[in-house]
């Protein structure tokens, strides 16, 4: 478990520092400039009488202010940490397929068949005995070595997966916390776009309503595409909560199957 948290934190670091090189990378080259250039375009056919509405609602103005970088940064990162969880999911999935537990139909295992059993989960990869179902198998058997009833035993797989429940959901703590920040910053923009738009009110009492009218923009653009994030961030968050909790019931029923129905103690 250690070294799969290690390899875990270290899988995070490099997927925001990608998630900021290439997003930031991306409005350098494309967003910046696509948006000066409407601005600019806008100020001129401004200047000659013509109207602007659909500058203003350009795709480009809207993502060109700091917070929506920001929130494409975080969001990217998150979508990145769930696809490495996904996986996970995913590939315990595929142990549920596997004849991890060999009992012939219609025999019961007792006791001494314990040590037995427990040879094939030893034979698995390093990384593939720290799943979920390998260790749930494993706490069976050694209950089954001094357990008093069949209940004992279903009581440590339950246990286990109760656990490993608790760990996945504390471990989406991150994605949370990012789903909470996304929206903040978005907010943040409201207020630096307000506080912007006040700070130009003496130009639009003179008539001049061009600067308030750019820093609302901000205002309201920042909070819209955080928003939009976040929607999209928190559907995909329960989703993978949902994927992780089909994981430990399955895991269960797997169990309860292949090994629980056959104990004899």
């Amino acid at each position: 478990m250690p070294k799969t948290l290690n390899n875990e934190f270290i899988f995070q670091i490099v997927a925001l520092l990608l998630s900021f090189i290439c997003v930031h990378v991306f409005y350098v080259g494309v967003v910046r400039p696509n948006a000066e250039t409407l601005i600019l375009a806008a100020e001129m056919a401004a200047q000659a009488g013509q109207n602007v509405g659909a500058a203003e609602r350009s795709l480009w103005i809207v993502l060109k202010d700091y917070e929506q970088e920001s929130c494409f940064v975080l969001a990217f990162w998150a979508i990145a940490i769930m696809g490495f969880k996904a996986r996970r999911v995913w590939v315990e999935s595929k142990l549920l397929q596997m004849p991890l537990i060999d009992i012939p139909s219609g025999s019961r295992v007792l006791p001494e068949d314990s040590r037995a059993l427990a040879r094939n989960l030893e034979s698995l990869p390093e990384e593939a005995q720290d799943y979920l179902l390998p260790r749930a198998i494993y706490a069976a058997l050694q209950r089954l070595g001094g357990a008093s009833s069949s209940q004992e035993i279903a009581e440590a797989v339950k246990d286990v997966c109760e656990s490993e429940s608790q760990r996945m959901d504390t471990e989406l703590s991150m994605i949370r916390y990012i789903a909470w920040a996304i929206p903040s910053i978005g907010f943040i923009g409201t207020v630096r776009g307000i506080g912007s738009a006040l700070a130009n009110a003496h130009e639009a009492v003179e008539g001049n309503i061009a600067g308030v009218t750019a820093s609302l923009g901000t205002a309201f653009n920042s909070t819209f595409i955080a928003l939009l994030i976040s929607i999209v961030i928190m559907f995909l968050s329960h989703q993978l909560t949902l994927h992780q909790e089909r994981l430990v019931l399955r895991t269960q029923k797997y169990l309860d199957r292949n090994l629980l129905r056959q104990v004899q103690v």
